[in-house]
Formats: structure tokens, sequence, C-alpha cells
């Protein structure tokens, strides 16, 4: 199979060439402001089992289903409870996962056989356009292979799925960088079953009590929840504590190393290491956010075998970075 390459913004052929794949079954990787997803038609059984294939993905890990508008809502769900009106309000279109009670009507393939369907309305206003000419909603994963960091380019796409799939709209880099934020509204207290740009914080001011899942379920009700994700084929270390304690241990662990091909991510300037593969991230959290999945595929890129990442505070989305960093690193951390 030939992927073809289609720049956004779309010419008006382009866009109805993109609309009839989807509706012959394809897939598509379509940009969005959080990560480029890979989408098909989620009513589509044949369709969906072509995500999990090319993905590598394991059949119990759920999809997320994106919508044009709130109204489309209605026909994918078997009720839409107060904290879900709450949160549709003001999170919507945006980042933000809702996961509801699912209608009788969505394919188990969807849902991962769960009695749930998680939801999203994204602010990039191609993907909702998509659905709304299509006629359904589209499920859309993460455009990369299971496992590996989430694709933020279209480089990342072709990396992984060149071949495997019909069409990339290449829309550059994405804006976020990190998945969207899921919480579960199908029981009586909200669940955060994945943190991302919209924080714990937030949330509670909006609905009031939240907890926060454990991610151990055997049945994950999000993606992300259970299996290694985000994870480069190097080695993987996160350094956590103070700041001065950070950079005293990997400077360490990169004079033992000497010899080795290793790489550094920091959020300090690259200065403050002696070693010739330091890589910035950013010193905001936004920053972070954006460039750590692009900067993780960079270090493979260039043959690194070990990767020191620096830890940051939890605070806000540094609780998603955290998140996505030690489930990078197979939770392999050092506590300083």
């Amino acid at each position: 199979m030939k992927t073809i390459v289609i720049r956004f913004p779309l010419t008006a052929n382009d866009f109805q060439k993109v609309v009839r794949i989807l509706q012959a079954g394809g897939l598509v990787a379509v940009p969005t402001e959080t990560v480029y997803g890979l989408a098909a038609n989620a009513l589509d059984p044949k369709a969906l089992q072509k995500i999990f294939e090319v993905k590598g993905r394991p059949q119990d890990n759920p999809l997320i289903v994106h919508v044009g508008d709130r109204w489309a809502v209605r026909k994918l769900v078997s009720e839409i409870p107060e904290s879900a009106k709450l949160l549709m309000k003001k999170y919507w279109p945006g980042p933000l996962t809702i996961v509801f009670k699912k209608s009788p009507k969505i394919p188990d393939s969807v849902s991962a056989g769960l009695p749930t369907i998680a939801i999203r309305m994204p602010r990039h206003s191609l993907i909702r356009r998509l659905s709304q000419a299509a006629g359904f909603p589209l499920a859309a994963p993460s455009a990369n292979v299971s496992g590996r960091p989430s694709s933020t380019t279209p480089e990342d796409i072709l990396e992984d799925l060149g071949g495997k799939i019909d069409c990339v709209i290449d829309a550059g880099g994405s804006y976020y960088g990190i998945e969207s934020t899921v919480i579960d509204v199908s029981g009586k207290i909200p669940i955060l079953l994945r943190p991302g740009n919209i924080s714990i914080e937030q949330l509670r001011a909006t609905l009031g009590k939240v907890r926060i899942a454990r991610g151990d379920s055997l049945r994950p009700k999000s993606p992300g929840m259970k299996y290694r994700h985000y994870a480069p084929k190097a080695k993987l270390i996160v350094i956590e504590g103070r700041k001065e304690n950070i950079t005293k241990k990997i400077q360490s662990m990169l004079n033992r190393g000497r010899g080795k091909k290793i790489g550094v991510l920091t959020v300090q300037h690259p200065r403050a290491y002696r070693h010739d593969c330091v890589k910035f991230i950013g010193a905001t959290n936004n920053l972070i956010a954006r460039y750590l999945f692009r900067a993780l595929r960079e270090m493979d890129r260039k043959g690194i075998e070990l990767i020191l990442a620096e830890g940051i505070p939890e605070k806000r989305s540094g609780h998603a970075i955290m998140n996505r960093l030690r489930k990078a690193a197979g939770y392999n951390v050092i506590k300083v």
C-alpha cells in the first residue's frame, strides 16, 4: 500500500478524497490539538480491526471516539449525567475525553467489550468536519505503533505506519504534544483515568470530588492505563528530586557511563551537563509536553542506547508529563 500525504489546509478536492477513504473503511492519520490520531469509522468493525492490526494494539485496549459536535454524543451513549454536561460545556471542544455508559449500538471492538465508551470533541476543526462530512464518528487512537511515543509530526507517523495506512494529513507539529485528559463519569464519583493538559485541579474546580484511578486495572477503561506506553527503543531512566540533586546524579551517571551512547533530556540550560548529547525540551510545562515525544524519537534516530531524563514537579500539567515519562521508562525511576 502507498500512503499518500496531503498538506493541511486541505483543498475541497482533497477534503472529499479523505472523506471517501474513511467511508470506504480506510485509515487516515489526522491532526488534533493533542497528538495525531489514526482515524477510522467508529461504527465499522472491519475498519476498527484494521486499527488494531496496523498498530499492533492489544484488543482489550479501548479506543477513543471523536465526534463533530455535542449532539452526536446522544447517539453513542445510554445517558449523559450532569457531571458530563458540565465538562462538555466548559472543556469541549478541547483535550478532554469523557467516558460514558455506551449505547447498545456501539461495536464491542471500540470499547474492548466494556459497557462504556470514551468520547472526545477535539478543538482541531478538521477532524470534526471530517466526522460530520463522512456521516459517522471517528475512532482515532494515536497514530503510532502501539507502545511507542505518540506521533506529534507527520514524520513520526510515516516512520511507524508508512505503507500500512491510506493517508497522512500533514499539519506540522502538534500543539499540546501529549494525549487528552480522560475522565470517567459512568459511576457515582468521577474518576481521572489519564492525566492530560486539563489538570486534576481544573476538574475538581468544575465538579468537586474527582478520584484518581489506579493504573493497574485488569480491564482498562482508557488508553494508557495498563500497558507500557510512549516508550523509545533506548533504555530510559527518569531521575526525580530536587533540581540540584538531579543534576549531580545525572552528571555522575554520565561520568560512569563513558563509552556508551547516552542522551540527556533536560528542562535546564543544556550547558548544565558536560556531555555532547543533551536535549533541551523546554522550561515550561507547555513546551515540555509539546516536545517530549519528539525528543524521545530524536534520541532513537541518533542511536542513543540510554536516555536520562529529568523529572519535574507534578503541578497541574506536570502530573501528565510525569505520567508519560514514568510509563515510557517502564517505571525505571531514581529518586535523589
